[in-house]
């Protein structure tokens, strides 16, 4: 064969190949699609700003800290009037930035207070293939068809006392949607037949662990991970008081690890074996609060607090941003702009620096950068790496709490009043 001829059709099987994979890459949850914050974009944006690479800017209805969820040319983003009193689904289309549809799903009630930092639809979606699962906490859940807006189910009876509001997001697993119901008042997890909406399995966190604490130390605001350990799946999930694994079939415990105070929100993450919890805020008697991140075995089985904990660290770790872990570093924003470089196989810290930012948005990965979204707009690119390397800072208007979806090398990016999508 003519050689030239030869590296032509090389060249065309190879575009080929790079479609078709762009065109099976979604973000079906909060942190993607394997709830670890990385993307499957070789390409991803570095620079941007208000007149460059924006591809699109649509604004959107309410007031919601929910991240955007992308499937197919669809982008779904869950919103809420300020006063909730109206909850609500809006469909975007991916390439033009085209509202598809805004989707009316509950209208409660009764309408509970919420803390000043939340929104009534903080939960973030999930997604697959014709379906879409929304939840705004004791409000409702629906599973919406993505084909033509219908609303399949709803469920309205999974009710406890926020407090301080939802933000618990769903996750898919096999033929359930999984979700966490706690409260001041009740705190368990359930697992629906997503395509009937009916109860699967059930669980109660153990009580023996609630029973003396204050109501506003019951909470907890964590989405959990699944893992898998020895063939087997966990469903890893943190409550306000401890870490539990349960077999995500049946809701039966396999492990657990206390830690106490508070509530958490940042999620776990899962890195050679390993899982890494978040603590929620401790307030020891007398001092400073603050977070701590355990590393926890995951293979034992009961108690395994005082067996299966090889390292901690209590010192600059985030309670709303939950970091990102590229090739044993883990990385990790505090709220106040703290940012720390530390190895995952023993705690220590590798880098530290300061950004003179706030961060509520979780951490990404992607094209070889990671991400750090800005409460103000600006977003920090840096190299991965044993020192601390800058290579971009890019600002856009407006308030940023959402985690952005990174997805066929566009970054999808939710504001308080906008949806962006970042290209070239």
């Amino acid at each position: 064969m003519n050689p030239t001829l030869l590296t032509k059709l090389i060249g065309i099987v190879l575009i080929t190949i790079n479609i078709s994979a762009e065109a099976q890459e979604n973000w079906t949850h909060l942190r993607g699609s394997k709830l670890d914050g990385h993307s499957l974009s070789a390409n991803a944006p570095v620079a941007w700003n208000e007149t460059s690479n924006v591809l699109w800017k649509t604004a959107i209805r309410g007031v919601a800290w929910s991240s955007p969820v992308v499937f197919g040319d669809q982008i779904w983003t869950s919103s809420a009037t300020q006063n909730g009193e109206e909850l609500f689904a809006v469909c975007t289309d991916f390439n033009s930035g085209k509202i598809l549809k805004e989707l009316m799903l509950f209208k409660p009630d009764l309408v509970q207070h919420i803390h000043p930092t939340n929104s009534y639809a903080t939960s973030t979606p999930c997604i697959e293939e014709n379906f879409v699962y929304l939840h705004f906490g004791t409000y409702g859940t629906a599973c919406v068809d993505t084909r033509n807006f219908e609303i399949v189910w709803t469920r309205t009876d999974l009710n406890c006392e926020h407090m301080q509001g939802a933000a618990s997001s769903p996750i898919l697993y096999k033929n359930l949607l999984i979700l966490h119901i706690e409260g001041t008042d009740v705190q368990y997890l359930i697992a629906l037949d997503k395509l009937t909406g009916k109860t699967v399995w059930k669980t109660e966190r153990p009580q023996e662990f609630y029973k003396n604490v204050e109501p506003v130390y019951r909470k907890a605001y964590c989405t959990p991970i699944l893992i898998e350990v020895n063939g087997k799946d966990q469903l890893v999930s943190n409550g306000a008081q401890l870490c539990i694994a349960y077999e995500p079939e049946t809701g039966k415990e396999i492990w657990q690890v206390f830690y106490g105070d508070d509530s958490t929100v940042a999620m776990n993450l899962s890195y050679n074996g390993m899982v890494y919890v978040n603590s929620g805020w401790m307030f020891p008697e007398g001092g400073t609060f603050y977070v701590r991140m355990l590393a926890v075995d995951p293979t034992g089985t009961g108690d395994i607090t005082k067996t299966h904990v090889p390292w901690e660290v209590a010192e600059d770790v985030p309670q709303i941003s939950t970091p990102v872990i590229v090739d044993s570093l883990i990385y990790m924003v505090h709220e106040r702009g703290d940012l720390t470089c530390l190895s995952a196989k023993t705690g220590a810290v590798i880098w530290k620096t300061k950004l003179k930012d706030q961060f509520n948005a979780s951490v990404l990965y992607a094209s070889g950068n990671i991400y750090l979204f800005g409460l103000k707009g600006k977003t920090y690119v840096i190299k991965p790496g044993l020192t601390f390397q800058l290579v971009a800072e890019n600002q856009l208007e407006g308030q940023v709490k959402a985690t952005p979806a990174i997805v066929r090398d566009n970054i999808i990016l939710r504001s308080d009043k906008f949806l962006f999508r970042i290209g070239k």
